[in-house]
């Protein structure tokens, strides 16, 4: 998990989205209009690594998605449609006609790339567009976990059921994975994810529900660069499934890094490099 650390200032502001959420957002640097979506159990602390870097060239607007940081609830009736509301509330305000997007809220940025003409270019990093079965099975003991105010139970259930854990986690009894996990989640990071476990049950079920639809992302218009990590548990196959999808797109792999890159210190400024220059 990535920690707080030294980055340009940044201008706290705030627009209502269609259902009357507000939705946050931090603005640094200058130039052409830029807004970063990040992912799950992620505020935009995290892309403040990422934004330095991007400021060099841009006006970068960190968003807080929805259950986040300035921002409101995710609320009753809680959708990918609702996401995308949030990023056009941002684009409207901002004027950006450039996006990032990690993780979930790369998925976000390709659902608001398909359905409006708004962004000149895309950058997404490994986004949540499934391409095999979506793991579901740990949902339900992770939302009883979290219910019984257990978040560490709740995130073993996450960790070891969601796919993305190396498989001799898979082995570990329940009792001692969770308690490592009081080791290693703890601090700045640990405080800003624990708001955020119920937020993520929810973007995974909207994950879930876009098995079978990669075909959508075809009416993309906008190129796309499509990035991913070497070291990511997201096999090539599924990144080449979505490069074969999208019209205008490029897939390239940065060497090193794994799916969290983007919101990492170290390793953010590698994946703000490559947009830098697809952006320019």
């Amino acid at each position: 998990m990535s920690e707080n650390v030294s980055a340009p200032p940044s201008r706290p502001r705030t627009v209502h989205s269609a259902d009357g959420t507000p939705i946050g957002y931090r603005t640094t640097g200058s130039g052409p209009a830029l807004i970063v979506l990040g992912g799950t159990l992620r505020t935009s602390d995290d892309y403040l690594p990422l934004a330095s870097t991007l400021a060099r060239s841009f006006t970068v607007h960190v968003v807080d998605r929805r259950g986040r940081g300035d921002s409101g609830p995710q609320g009753p009736g809680y959708s990918l449609e609702k996401e995308v509301e949030d990023l056009l509330a941002v684009q409207a305000e901002t004027g950006a006609r450039l996006a990032f997007g990690h993780s979930y809220g790369g998925l976000v940025v390709l659902a608001a790339a398909r359905a409006f003409p708004l962004f000149d270019r895309v950058a997404v990093y490994e986004p949540g567009v499934p391409y095999a079965p979506v793991p579901t099975t740990w949902m339900d003991p992770y939302r009883e976990r979290l219910a019984a105010r257990d978040p560490y139970g709740a995130m073993v259930h996450f960790i070891r059921g969601s796919g993305g854990a190396p498989p001799f986690m898979a082995k570990m009894p329940h009792w001692y994975l969770r308690t490592v996990l009081r080791l290693v989640f703890r601090g700045p990071a640990w405080q800003r994810m624990r708001p955020l476990l119920e937020s993520n049950l929810a973007e995974h079920e909207q994950i879930a529900a876009q098995q079978g639809r990669i075909g959508d992302f075809a009416d993309v218009a906008a190129p796309v660069l499509l990035l991913r990590g070497g070291r990511s548990r997201v096999r090539p196959e599924e990144a080449a499934a979505l490069h074969d999808t999208l019209p205008h797109a490029v897939l390239e792999t940065l060497d090193g890094l794994d799916h969290f890159a983007p919101s990492e210190r170290k390793a953010a400024p590698a994946v703000a490099e490559r947009a830098l220059a697809f952006f320019a």
